[in-house]
C-alpha cells in the first residue's frame, strides 16, 4: 500500500488542554504537511479553523468521526490523501470545511460470473460460469488508483475467464478445473494488485455443454461400453473353451467319470420339479444286449 504514487498532504494534529475555565481545544501544522499547500490553501485551512474554533464545541460533532474495525477512511484534505495511508478503526479528526473522507469495507466479497459463451481450443462452444472471492487489501489504493474497484473486478473476472478458457481444449476443461482456477486467480491478482485488490479464490462452478454435443459424447460412451462388454464376454469363452478341453481330456482317461457326470446332470434336472426327464444311456450297454440275441 505504501508503494502507490501519491503526494503527501498536510495533517493537522488536534489537541485539547484542560484548564481551569474548561477545555481549549488546539490544533497544530505537522512538520510534513506545510509543503505544497499554496497561498490558497493556507487561506482555506486558516478559514476552517476559524469556523471550527468560533463553532466550539459544537463543531467538535463535525469533527470526530468513527469507522467500524473492518473499515478503514481515506482522508483528502485540499483535495489530497493525508499521510498516504488510511484511518481507523475507531475515531479520528478532520476538518468540516477542507476534509472529507471515502469509507472502505476491508471484508471478503464474493460475486458470481455471469455464464459465458467461451470457444475452447478445439472448437467447441461451451457455457462456463463461476464465482470469485476477493477483499480490498490497500484502501488508498483502491481509492485513488480506479474509479470503482469492486465494478471493475467484476468485469476484469469475466473477461479472464473468456482469455484463460480459449486456451484450453475441452478434455482440460472438464478433467481440470482445479488447475484452471489457480490460473484465473494468479492472473486476477497480478492485474487487481495496483488497485490495491486482493483476489483470494476463484471457483468454476458449471460447465454447460450443447445438446447435440452431449448426445454425441453420450452415444460414445454407450459404444465404448459395449465394446468392453464384447471384449470381456470373448475373453470369458475362450477361458471356458480352455476348461471344456481339459475336463475332457480328463473324462477320456476314465469311463465311469462320464457315468457320475450323467448321474449329476440327472439329479440337477429332477431337483427343478420337471415332468419330463431324459436320462442318457451309455451305447456301450445296448451294445451287450445286442450281442446276447
Amino acid at each position: 500500500c505504501s508503494s502507490s504514487p501519491l503526494h503527501r498532504s498536510p495533517q493537522f494534529r488536534v489537541l485539547f488542554s484542560f484548564t481551569r475555565h474548561g477545555v481549549r481545544l488546539l490544533f497544530s501544522l505537522s512538520d510534513d504537511s506545510s509543503a505544497g499547500l499554496g497561498c490558497c490553501g493556507w487561506l482555506l485551512v486558516l478559514f476552517s479553523l476559524l469556523i471550527t474554533l468560533l463553532t466550539f464545541p459544537v463543531s467538535i460533532f463535525m469533527c470526530i468521526k468513527i469507522v467500524q474495525e473492518y473499515e478503514r477512511a481515506v482522508i483528502f484534505r485540499l483535495g489530497r490523501i493525508i499521510d498516504k495511508k488510511a484511518k481507523g478503526p475507531g475515531i479520528f479528526f478532520v476538518l468540516p470545511c477542507t476534509d472529507s473522507f471515502v469509507k472502505v469495507d476491508l471484508r471478503t466479497v464474493s460475486f458470481n460470473i455471469p455464464p459465458q459463451e467461451i470457444l475452447t481450443k478445439d472448437s467447441v462452444t461451451v457455457s462456463v460460469d463461476g464465482v470469485v472471492y476477493f477483499r480490498v487489501e490497500c484502501p488508498v489504493s483502491s481509492v485513488a488508483n480506479v474509479s470503482n474497484a469492486d465494478s471493475s473486478t467484476r468485469l476484469l473476472a469475466q473477461t479472464t475467464l473468456r482469455n484463460v478458457l480459449g486456451t484450453k481444449n475441452l478434455a482440460e476443461l472438464l478433467s481440470d478445473r482445479e488447475g484452471i482456477s489457480h490460473s484465473m486467480q494468479a492472473t486476477l491478482d497480478d492485474a487487481t494488485n495496483h488497485w490495491g485488490i486482493k483476489v483470494e479464490r476463484v471457483e468454476i462452478k458449471d460447465v454447460k455443454l450443447p445438446q447435440q454435443l452431449q448426445r454425441a459424447m453420450a452415444a460414445e460412451a454407450e459404444a465404448s461400453r459395449e465394446a468392453r462388454a464384447k471384449v470381456i464376454a470373448a475373453e470369458g469363452e475362450m477361458n471356458a473353451s480352455r476348461a471344456l478341453k481339459e475336463a475332457s481330456l480328463i473324462i477320456s482317461e476314465s469311463p465311469a467319470a462320464l457315468q457320475l457326470r450323467y448321474l449329476q446332470t440327472l439329479s440337477h434336472i429332477a431337483a427343478e420339479n420337471n415332468s419330463t426327464v431324459i436320462f442318457p444311456l451309455p451305447i456301450e450297454l445296448l451294445q451287450q444286449f445286442l450281442q446276447r440275441k
